[in-house]
C-alpha cells in the first residue's frame, strides 16, 4: 500500500507538470547527459525493442523515450498524466519518428488504462518518472493486463539508495603530506520510510513538484505483489572521465562510484 499522505500530493503532481511542461521541454528536448549515457544505453538493451513490437510508454514527458522506440519501428502508445506535455510530445513528432499514439491519462487509472486494450501489448517503458507518480500499485496492476504473458516491464527511476531527496552532495578538503586533496561524497539522512518532498527536476523551472520517495522494498514489492518477477537490473553511474561542468557537487566524474540512476526490468509471470 502507499503512506496515505501520497494521494493528498496527486493532483499538485499534475499541475505542476503542466505549469512546468513548457520549460521542461525546451531544456531537456531530445534528452541530456541523463537520458543519452544513463538511461537510454540500459533501457535499449534491457528493453530491446524491435521492428513491429507494440511498446506502452508510461509517463512519456515530452516523448523523448516515444521518438526514439519510434525510429526503431516498435508501434509506440504514450500517455502522460499532463495534457501540456502531450501536447508538447505531439509538436515535437515527425512522421519519420514512426507510429506514435499519444494519450492523455493518469497512470492510477485503471479503466482508462486497460481501455488501450487487454494483453495488446509486447513490453512497457517508463523513463524517470514512478518517483513522480502518487500511486504505482494501479500502475502495476493494469499492466499486467495490457501486457502478453512473459512480456517485460522496463523502468529507470533516480536511485532509491543515492539520488533522493534525503541526500546531499558533499565535498571535502584536507591536506595530506602537503597535498590539498578534495573528496567527494554522499550524505544519506533518509532512506527507509517512504516520504514525499517538493523539489525542482530543472533549475529555474516555475514551479517545485511532488517527488515520492519509496525504498526498494517497496518500489520492487509493487511489482513482486502484482505477479512481476525481476529479470535484469543495472546502477548507472556517470564514466570517471565525464566532466563536472560548472558545479563540481554536480553528477560526474567526481561521483564516478556513485549510481544516480537505476534501471529495472520486471517480467510478467
Amino acid at each position: 500500500m502507499q503512506p496515505a499522505s501520497f494521494s493528498t500530493y496527486s493532483q499538485e503532481a499534475a499541475d505542476a507538470w503542466d505549469e512546468n511542461a513548457a520549460y521542461w521541454d525546451d531544456y531537456m528536448g531530445e534528452g541530456n547527459d541523463f537520458v543519452n549515457l544513463l538511461c537510454w544505453p540500459a533501457i535499449e538493451r534491457l528493453l530491446a525493442p524491435a521492428a513491429g513490437m507494440r511498446v506502452l510508454d508510461v509517463a512519456c514527458g515530452n516523448g523523448l523515450t516515444s521518438r526514439r522506440l519510434g525510429r526503431l519501428g516498435a508501434r509506440v502508445t504514450a500517455f502522460d498524466v499532463s495534457a501540456q506535455m502531450i501536447e508538447r510530445a505531439r509538436a515535437r513528432t515527425t512522421a519519420e519518428d514512426g507510429e506514435i499514439d499519444y494519450r492523455v491519462i493518469d497512470g492510477g487509472d485503471d479503466s482508462s488504462l486497460l481501455a488501450l486494450g487487454e494483453k495488446g501489448f509486447d513490453a512497457a517503458l517508463s523513463n524517470m518518472a514512478l518517483f513522480d507518480m502518487a500511486a504505482i500499485d494501479p500502475l502495476f496492476a493494469s499492466l499486467t493486463r495490457l501486457l502478453k504473458p512473459g512480456s517485460a516491464f522496463v523502468f529507470s527511476l533516480m536511485h532509491p539508495c543515492f539520488n533522493n531527496m534525503h541526500t546531499i552532495h558533499m565535498a571535502e578538503r584536507e591536506d595530506r603530506d602537503g597535498e590539498l586533496v578534495t573528496t567527494y561524497s554522499m550524505k544519506v539522512t533518509g532512506y527507509i520510510s517512504p516520504s514525499v518532498k517538493l523539489g525542482l527536476a530543472i533549475p529555474g523551472q516555475q514551479r517545485p513538484h511532488p517527488y515520492f520517495h519509496r525504498p526498494l522494498q517497496m518500489l520492487l514489492g509493487a511489482g513482486f505483489a502484482a505477479g512481476f518477477a525481476m529479470d535484469g537490473l543495472e546502477e548507472r553511474a556517470f564514466p570517471a572521465d565525464h566532466p563536472a561542468g560548472r558545479n563540481p557537487l554536480g553528477w560526474g566524474a567526481n561521483y564516478a562510484e556513485i549510481p544516480p540512476v537505476m534501471v529495472v526490468r520486471m517480467r510478467l509471470r
